[in-house]
């Protein structure tokens, strides 16, 4: 059964779709000295099994570890979904409350590469240190947004010509406050070239992007490592995700060009896994090419039903690992499910989160000593997770590079169990891009 807390912590757990921010409070029940840990996550909304599963992560790491150099370890969990995506706004508010308390010295989040880009500029400028298990948005740390060698026309993509800002003016301070455990989406379409070409065999493909920038860019970086890769792209197009498109034309098209697979570019929402219904219509049901594309589609129960008997066949990329594929992880989840007994506490992020929450407590570790055993600056925080270079978690030895990104670049490659968008799906690949970049 999910662990039962006392006090305040457990009626703001109980209460907590009712309340637009709500502080789990959770310590080791012994007075003394104590360091919060803010968490920002969608615990309602849509994104709310998400978030919460990826809260129950942190609070797992607390629970075994109440104490830390003679600090109690608290946690102060605060909401900020609505809806189909988090709320700006709201995250914004949960940001300032934990900015303004003085035992808060880090914060484990946001979720959303969108809800990330509003809270680094006002954490940086109070040096609040951030490390999220799950935002992958390349310029929330990077410039370009898409380098040259994954453009197929050999020029980089800016930030600012994406539509996002750059990393630079995210950080008005100059210094990086912020972390992250989860790889970047431009990895998302190499990943998908290197498993059509290695292990579906496929040398002829056709791509579908939308006329956004996550899309195209997804696109853009499959065709060129496809194409590195000695594959050939046989028909490409661009649709409007606001309009309703028959594609049969383009697919029929493509299979006249020997097209052996799709990549689509896009989300469910913009119907990229309608197209696999539709495929069956020209290459014939059970028998069309396998459909690939990136976390969009990834994990989502609406893809399945869209693409319907012919969900089977899609292999879709997501910028993380599936910690329940390393062997490293396997004592902690098993330690994880005999303490919360539902299916559903245990999500895609629990493991990502106990490992942000661990490299959090490593650091402030150091900070710790560094002061004497007196409560650190929130600065040394920032300073000892940037100096983090070998870290070992439940998901492996991992560190952070020079703009906060992750040193292991882990991939997953998913597909749906069958039609039943109620079945799930199941891993099929780790791509590793750790030791060496795609590009």
């Amino acid at each position: 059964m999910r662990p039962v807390l006392k006090g305040t912590a457990a009626a703001c757990v109980t209460f907590l779709l009712a309340l637009p921010a709500c502080s789990t409070g959770e310590t080791a029940g012994s007075t003394g000295r104590t360091i919060t840990l803010g968490v920002d996550l969608p615990l309602t909304g849509s994104e709310g099994p998400a978030g919460i599963s990826t809260l129950n992560g942190v609070r797992f790491f607390v629970h075994r570890h109440p104490t830390l150099d003679g600090f109690n370890i608290a946690v102060d969990a605060r909401d900020d979904g609505v809806g189909a995506s988090g709320d700006a706004s709201r995250s914004v508010q949960n940001l300032h409350a934990f900015i303004a308390d003085p035992q808060v010295l880090a914060m484990i989040g946001p979720f959303d590469s969108s809800v990330a880009r509003g809270q680094i500029p006002i954490a940086n400028v109070a040096h609040l240190a951030m490390v999220s298990p799950a935002t992958s948005s390349r310029c929330l740390t990077k410039e370009p947004f898409l380098p040259a060698a994954l453009n197929p026309m050999r020029t980089a993509i800016s930030c600012k010509s994406a539509g996002l800002p750059s990393p630079g003016e995210l950080r008005p301070t100059g210094v990086n406050n912020y972390f992250r455990l989860s790889t970047t989406d431009e990895l998302q379409g190499p990943a998908a070239a290197d498993y059509a070409s290695t292990r579906l065999n496929l040398l002829r493909v056709a791509v579908i992007s939308d006329n956004e920038a996550y899309g195209q860019a997804l696109a853009k970086s499959f065709v060129a490592r496809f194409n590195h890769l000695g594959g050939s792209i046989v028909a490409n197009l661009e649709v409007d995700p606001t309009k309703t498109v028959d594609l049969s034309a383009f697919l029929q098209r493509a299979k006249n060009d020997g097209a052996q697979g799709l990549y689509f570019g896009g989300t469910s929402a913009e119907g990229a896994c309608a197209v696999r219904r539709q495929m069956a219509t020209v290459f014939g049901a059970g028998t069309a090419p396998p459909l690939l594309g990136g976390d969009g589609i990834a994990l989502d129960p609406a893809c399945v039903r869209d693409a319907g008997p012919n969900a089977t066949g899609i292999y879709a990329t997501v910028p993380a690992a599936d910690a329940r594929r390393i062997d490293s992880a396997g004592p902690v989840i098993a330690a994880f499910r005999s303490q919360y007994g539902r299916p559903e506490d245990f999500g895609p992020y629990t493991v990502a989160a106990y490992d942000a929450t661990g490299v959090v407590y490593n650091a402030l570790g150091r900070a710790i000593t560094a002061a004497g055993g007196n409560t650190p600056a929130r600065d040394s925080i920032v300073a000892e997770l940037a100096a983090t270079t070998a870290f070992s978690g439940a998901t492996g030895v991992f560190g952070f590079d020079a703009a906060g990104d992750t040193t292991s670049r882990l991939l997953s490659i998913f597909e749906p169990v069958g039609p039943d968008p109620l079945s799930g799906w199941k891993w099929v690949e780790t791509v590793d891009y750790s030791a060496a970049l795609p590009y």
